[in-house]
């Protein structure tokens, strides 16, 4: 069954590639000696060389030597798309330790789990984040603090002065050029970007191979806190070069950074894969509609992986007749499914079409894309390059028959090696199938006809919101820390926008019967990443409970869905 898709792989491609057995830093340093003067990344006008940017990874190199990470450390970086990012990443990279990537949007409560789990030392994270990251470690036992904290301004990457013509959006200027003072790190020293850029000596010897491990994303699931995800430098290499085989790039690619770049999608399929083709990074820390139309107009954007959501908004823009989105070679994305209307309209007016994809933070997504020249609507795809997968029956494992539902099997060398400091966890997400070692995605989907691969169901319990993954069983972990909250169960409820938003099914405490709706939403917004947060409380008197006690979540989401 998985070899239908033949007649419809790309002729171009191989079905198998041999990526550098090179480190991923080592992509930066070749391109600055094959293009030092062209732009690597452009930030609000400010343009960075690939020259300027090796510079920069080495400098904050050394300093993070200095600070006392050596191999195999966790190094936390925790920032919204700017080119501190990017020097960052590759830093930690350069001094052979681990990113250990942070979604900005955390609140502190959530920041503790990042910093104890890794056994983090070492934390970078921009002034608007900072106090956030410096409150969690405060709170935390002496022993598992942060011991260093490295401050930069997003004025450190450009010039709010000289934006030459990237006007900033209004609602951006409070957080984006506001003085934040430095926070104070209990036990631990906090650091300014220039000072980490400026004297520092030579950064420690290359010491990190393609088995090493490079990245530490976290993953949240069913039950439980997130669960570090293993990857070495193989498996992100991979993918990256894969991607950009798969989108035909070349060195004068000039992508949209827009999808977060902490993400594995964003990290992976668009800032390695550019910067191992040696292209231009237009970068923007947050989505702005009107931004987006004016930076594919004006520096040419070839290239923009994003959700849907984005794609949908920019073309409801009052203002979309200024802009020329004709450059465009490749669209594509994933995290939802983009509307038909919408497809084909990109195809109508652009000749585009647009290439869905689908994988997980398991498997550095992607691990299934839609051929380019050939791609089906509301479709996963294919398996991606050196990539094997099948739907098989959760149950008795054997595979399903073409067309029937059955949970979706993934082996590769983008898989992960397994769950940091969870060997349970990692066993139970492998089964030997057909001689070799698969990754159970946990996601339901059929095969058709073609070989094409599509979603049904979710054997995971997850709400899909704009694209990102909210895990039930951690919005209720955190909720059940309001002193008024007996019980929670947090399910889905449509979102015309964003498809699906968070509800939060609550019992109040007999002491609390006066907590609002507000007062609730409120404190998670306090508490919980802004994605998190329930958008509808819906008060009951009970849960509805199964003989063992255990919440029927299910009934609760099936009423709601009715």
């Amino acid at each position: 069954m998985s070899s239908l898709h033949d007649k419809f792989w790309p002729k171009r491609l191989p079905r198998h590639i041999t990526p550098p057995a090179t480190p991923l830093w080592d992509n930066v340093a070749v391109n600055a000696r094959r293009f030092p003067d062209k732009p690597a990344l452009v930030f609000l006008g400010r343009s960075t060389s690939y020259r300027e940017l090796l510079a920069q990874v080495e400098q904050l190199a050394a300093k993070l030597y200095a600070l006392g990470v050596r191999k195999g450390d966790r190094v936390l970086l925790n920032m919204q798309n700017c080119p501190q990012l990017v020097v960052a990443h590759f830093a930690i990279l350069r001094a052979n330790a681990v990113v250990v990537p942070v979604n900005p949007m955390n609140r502190a409560e959530e920041l503790k789990h990042y910093i104890t789990d890794p056994d983090a030392a070492v934390a970078i994270t921009t002034a608007d984040l900072a106090a956030e990251l410096a409150k969690a470690s405060n709170e935390l036992p002496e022993a598992q603090r942060l011991k260093h904290l490295i401050v930069t301004r997003f004025t450190d990457a450009f010039d709010p002065a000289q934006p030459d013509g990237d006007a900033l959006p209004p609602a951006w200027e409070p957080w984006l050029l506001a003085e934040h003072p430095a926070p104070p790190l209990a036990g631990g020293a906090v650091h300014s970007w220039q000072e980490c850029l400026t004297g520092q000596g030579p950064a420690p010897a290359p010491d990190a191979g393609g088995a090493d491990m490079a990245v530490l994303p976290y993953t949240s699931g069913t039950t439980g806190l997130p669960k570090g995800c293993i990857h070495i430098h193989s498996s992100l290499m991979h993918n990256a070069v894969a991607s950009a085989a798969w989108g035909s790039a070349t060195s004068e690619n000039v992508v949209l950074g827009v999808v977060p770049m902490f993400h594995i999608t964003g990290m992976v399929a668009v800032m390695h894969a550019t910067v191992y083709v040696g292209g231009t990074l237009i970068l923007m820390p947050r989505w702005d509609r009107d931004l987006a139309g004016r930076l594919i107009s004006r520096y040419r954007v070839t290239n923009w992986t994003n959700i849907p959501t984005m794609v949908i908004d920019l073309l409801a823009s009052p203002n979309f007749a200024q802009y020329d989105l004709s450059s465009l070679s490749y669209i594509g994305g994933g995290g939802a499914a983009m509307p038909q209307a919408v497809a084909q309209r990109l195809f109508d007016n652009y000749g585009l079409r647009y290439v869905e994809g689908y994988g997980l933070t398991e498997t550095s997504a992607p691990s299934h894309t839609n051929p380019v020249d050939a791609p089906k609507q509301q479709c996963l795809g294919i398996p991606f390059l050196s990539t094997e997968a099948y739907v098989i029956d959760p149950d008795t494992l054997q595979e399903m028959p073409q067309g029937e539902a059955g949970e979706i099997i993934i082996h590769g060398p983008e898989v992960f090696q397994g769950y940091w400091k969870r060997p349970d966890a990692t066993a139970a997400a492998f089964i030997e199938f057909k001689g070799k070692r698969f990754f159970r995605s946990g996601d339901m989907g059929r095969v058709d006809e073609d070989g094409y691969f599509f979603m049904t169901d979710r054997l995971k319990r997850m709400i899909n919101a704009s694209g990102y993954k909210v895990w039930p069983a951690e919005v209720e972990a955190l909720m059940f820390r309001h002193p008024g909250i007996q019980e929670a169960c947090i399910i889905a409820t449509k979102d015309a926008y964003r498809g699906e938003s968070v509800k939060a099914v609550v019992v109040r405490r007999a002491s609390h019967q006066h907590l609002s709706e507000a007062d609730i939403i409120d404190w998670c917004r306090e508490n919980m990443a802004v994605y998190k947060v329930p958008r509808v409380v819906q008060f009951v008197d009970a849960l509805p409970k199964s003989g063992s006690g255990k919440v029927m979540w299910r009934q609760l989401q099936e009423t709601e869905a009715a």
